[in-house]
């Protein structure tokens, strides 16, 4: 029994020893921890948005952080948590994804982490006051992702098919040179008779025409689909719409 006894007496002393040095380690010093959240000017609503997490080891040793963000309530997450490992006088980046699925202000408050030791017996916390109000807009995201496929010609993959036009209903630009394939009834016979060669007149789409998007905001289009509601995703559509309406000279 002595024997047990004088073991138990020493496994706590060591224990003590350990608790007074991880409390020396971690809180001895000032600025040993800086971190810092850098967010987007806006959200893309429906789409994933990327927060980064900036956080720098200032102690001379490895540390284990948790890191705790304040995220919008809107989210309603309530075990957001990221572990990460730090090694000494080191800078480590990291990051999380957030969908927003409604319009409006998101507000996040402070950014926390606790910061311990490989002893682990003590955890120390920082926080940095990092609120911040970022406003979410109808999904731009997926604006620039038709723009790119426009550019590449990829349109067709996603059901958007040209249509063949009917009638003349475009504007006189220019009279130009025959070329194999012009449409002969463009032919300009006074130019041609003037110039002793075939020539014809180009045209080109009508410009500067009003374009309206209408967009009911009845109750059925507050029905949610993965998350979005009906109307969400018709303010998206037309979003879209209006900026190809824009980029062609026209009115929307």
């Amino acid at each position: 029994m002595p024997i047990l006894f004088n073991v138990a007496q020493l496994f706590i002393l060591v224990v003590l020893l350990l608790f007074v040095l991880d409390i020396l380690i971690l809180f001895i010093g000032k600025n040993k921890l800086q971190a810092q959240r850098i967010l987007p000017d806006k959200l893309s609503n429906g789409d994933k948005n990327i927060i980064q997490i900036h956080i720098t080891n200032n102690y001379s040793i490895i540390i284990y952080c948790s890191v705790i963000d304040e995220i919008p309530v809107q989210f309603q997450i309530r075990d957001f948590e990221l572990k990460l490992k730090l090694h000494p006088r080191k800078r480590k980046s990291t990051s999380y994804q957030l969908k927003p699925t409604e319009r409006g202000e998101y507000h996040f408050g402070s950014l926390n982490i606790y910061t311990s030791s490989i002893i682990g017996l003590v955890a120390k916390r920082y926080t940095f006051d990092s609120d911040a109000m970022v406003p979410t807009y109808p999904s731009f995201k997926q604006l620039r992702k038709f723009e790119l496929l426009n550019i590449n010609h990829s349109l067709q993959d996603y059901g958007v098919k040209k249509i063949r036009r009917i009638g003349h209903t475009m504007e006189f630009e220019q009279i130009k040179e025959y070329v194999l394939g012009d449409d002969l009834r463009t032919i300009n016979w006074k130019a041609t008779a003037k110039k002793n060669t075939l020539m014809v007149n180009q045209f080109q789409d009508e410009k500067s025409q009003p374009i309206y998007s209408v967009i009911d905001k009845g109750r059925v289009m507050k029905m949610l689909f993965e998350g979005l509601s009906l109307l969400d995703y018709a303010i998206n559509a037309t979003l879209v719409i209006s900026s190809i309406a824009l980029k062609k000279h026209d009115k929307a």
